[in-house]
């Protein structure tokens, strides 16, 4: 939960607003208690759109939707929806629990009792809202609440009539990707098969862990869900028999809910799953915590003399804005995640060196985790870098947000649905990140914990680089800016030239990259010319024209910084005078590719590969070594990874990654030579983490 700010509201009909738990594209929704100290949760239209008349009324439907079903299944409306100020609001109940993605993705797929027992309480509630002439039409994990009570369905938001047809605009997903009927897919008229379609959906999900329709984008996923088979092979085998009826292409042939609930009976005691154990104990947290939470903002903690937070936060408002930049920390645990606690901070671990003599055959290793299923496709030809720190690495999420697994074994760790990760992921010292955040926020958080520690309206539309003192962007409108990151203040905002920016029809150029060092941000743009600005007040120091053909990622050693493109070269970052000679590419460098790809270091030395051939070069004196060949070339420019003794460089046209040696340049292996397309990668702990094709995964490496 995060404390109220400027212009929300301090009360909604009789209920004192706490603060706020989530926003979405239409409203915002609230923590708030009445004056006899029941909480609930208060969805209000967002201000600026209370006054479309089309947007009021689906507000006002959803309202109204809710309020017709009142079985013991979904969320309770209640208080009546009213206009308070001409925007309307509703009070639900407060659901205290994990969502099924949410219980599923921590604690495991359901066994066949808990599978079970499941179904018949979503049966049973379905059954209740087709009694009321209504069709859900938006069943999924994300939308079904486990609490101690049993299973809750939230979210009318789309629910229509029995008669209604699927009504959507134009290029809006009329319902979740691979949860929605066939019909529902194509626009046609649904009825309350659909729902069952969505709840046999659903079962597999809380049986596997895997979703029964799965594709590489939502176009993919839709036709499986009209065209495809359901992905049923984990489902146990009691299971499969009852849930395939419910996925049949034919409304006419799937079950009543009537009919799921007596197949599905579940055995004494199968309601387990979420009374005991801890799944259980989640349960009780988070209730526990909502109490506290509703006490500690209210009026002191429980038990104390201490002043309430609500009034400290309402004295740090008033102080200057303190409250955006401490995060709400008390109340972390709501942050951005729709009610997960914030997990346990953890510590790095390195995994075990593979040795010299295990890559004689040339076979790649086995992955240390992975490939997973659950990374960002590119957008605008990049993918987003994972970011390791500490025990997780950070990634661009397929849902959307960011993501952590543990470095350790890919265990989901944490989710950050409200991020904008396509803006950049950069580290900060402390084991701290930024990211983009809605309307070109800045955000910055604990990479182990998720915990958000500040924000800053930055304008922010791609990070370019950090230092100890200052985050480094490029503004929505093309400027070049810095972010202080002790005062939470912009220090200083510059014109870019556009040859700085993306460049026009590129696929794969990320725009300008840059890194920083002493006094000096160094930038190379889309174009290929490189400048250098100065750290305290933007103004450009020295500049290379032409110095690459796209954008390439610059090297800071020091007091040095060192540049591929059409040559090799090392300047002082102060200054840009020459370290020694540049060294010419074996060939001009293409766009996206080839000349001398960006430089890692190792040791005293530098890798980078010149066109094909991976190339070590002494810091000292610039003078390459040419070593093994790529398998296909000219390279892109994703920088090398070095990790323990092996290099690491993705194939042309992205074909594999391949392990080269830092010892004697010998290449090892080539790792997924059958993929394709962009890639990211990073290391830490004697791991390479790479992204391709919505595959996040962990190799081993080579000592």
């Amino acid at each position: 939960m995060e404390p109220l700010g400027p212009g929300d509201p301090v009360r909604l009909g009789p209920y004192r607003l706490l603060g706020v738990l989530g926003a979405g594209g239409m409203g915002k929704v609230y923590f708030g208690r009445d004056d006899g100290g029941r909480t609930a949760a208060v969805k209000v239209l967002l201000p600026e759109l209370a006054h479309d008349p089309n947007l009021a009324q689906r507000f006002v439907r959803e309202a109204h939707t809710a309020q017709a079903v009142t079985g013991s299944g979904v969320a309770r409306v209640l208080n009546a929806m009213s206009e308070d100020g001409n925007r309307p609001w509703i009070a639900t109940e407060f659901l205290t629990g994990p969502t099924l993605d949410d219980a599923v993705r921590h604690y495991g797929p359901f066994g066949p009792d808990g599978v079970r027992a499941l179904a018949a309480s979503l049966a049973a509630t379905l059954r209740e809202i087709h009694a009321a002439g209504l069709v859900h039409r938006d069943l999924k994990p994300a939308n079904i609440v486990l609490t101690s009570g049993g299973p809750r369905v939230i979210d009318f938001g789309i629910a229509r009539p029995e008669h209604g047809l699927t009504l959507t605009t134009t290029g809006q997903v009329p319902a979740t990707p691979g949860y929605g009927a066939p019909e529902q897919v194509l626009g046609r008229r649904v009825g309350p098969a659909a729902d069952v379609f969505s709840l046999g959906a659903v079962l597999a999900y809380a049986a596997t862990g895997q979703r029964a329709f799965d594709g590489t984008h939502v176009a993919a996923v839709q036709y499986e869900v009209v065209h495809g088979e359901a992905r049923l092979n984990g489902v146990p085998d009691e299971l499969r028999h009852l849930i395939a009826p419910c996925l049949a292409k034919d409304p006419a042939l799937r079950p009543t809910p009537e009919q799921i609930a007596g197949a599905f009976a579940p055995p004494r005691g199968a309601d387990r799953v979420w009374r005991n154990g801890p799944l259980a104990q989640d349960i009780a947290r988070r209730g526990n915590e909502a109490e506290r939470q509703a006490a500690t903002v209210i009026g002191q903690e429980p038990g104390t003399g201490s002043p309430s937070r609500r009034r400290v936060l309402r004295a740090s408002l008033a102080a200057g804005g303190a409250l955006a930049a401490a995060g709400g920390a008390t109340a972390g645990w709501w942050l951005m995640r729709g009610g997960e606690a914030l997990p346990p901070p953890g510590t790095a671990q390195s995994a075990q060196p593979l040795s010299a003599l295990s890559t004689q055959s040339g076979t790649p290793p086995n992955p240390l985790w992975g490939p997973l299923p659950v990374a960002a496709q590119a957008v605008d030809g990049v993918v987003t870098t994972p970011l390791p720190l500490l025990d997780v690495v950070v990634f661009a999420a397929k849902e959307g947000g960011l993501a952590a697994r543990l470095t350790a074994d890919g265990k989901e760790k944490w989710r950050l649905p409200g991020t904008v990760p396509a803006a950049g992921l950069v580290a900060l010292p402390g084991n701290r990140f930024v990211t983009g955040g809605p309307g070109g926020g800045l955000l910055c958080f604990e990479a182990s914990t998720s915990k958000r520690l500040w924000t800053v309206a930055a304008d922010t539309h791609r990070i370019l680089a950090a230092d100890a003192s200052a985050v480094y962007l490029v503004t929505r409108d093309g400027r070049l800016r810095a972010v202080d990151t002790a005062t939470r203040n912009v220090r200083w905002t510059v014109a870019l030239e556009q040859t700085a920016l993306r460049s026009p029809g590129s696929k794969a150029a990320p725009g300008a990259r840059a890194a920083a060092g002493p006094d000096r941000l160094v930038v190379c743009g889309a174009y290929g010319t490189v400048f250098a600005v100065d750290t305290a007040t933007g103004a450009t120091v020295w500049e290379v024209v032409s110095q690459a053909r796209s954008a390439v990622q610059p090297l800071v050693v020091g007091d040095a910084v060192y540049l591929g493109g059409r040559t090799l070269k090392g300047l002082n970052i102060r200054t840009g005078t020459a370290l020694w000679d540049p060294t010419d590419a074996k060939e001009p460098p293409k766009e996206d590719s080839g000349g001398w790809g960006p430089p890692v270091r190792y040791g005293d030395s530098l890798w980078a590969v010149d066109g094909t051939a991976m190339t070590q070069a002494r810091l000292a004196t610039g003078v390459p070594t040419p070593y093994g060949s790529a398998v296909h070339g000219p390279l892109p420019h994703v920088p090398p990874v070095v990790q323990a003794r092996t290099v690491f460089a993705v194939e042309g046209e992205g074909q594999g990654v391949s392990a080269y040696s830092a010892f004697n340049g010998k290449r090892f292996w080539t790792w997924s030579p059958e993929s394709r397309g962009v890639w990211a990668m990073a290391g830490a702990g004697n791991r390479l983490f790479t992204v391709n094709s919505w595959k996040l995964t962990a190799l081993p490496v080579v000592d």
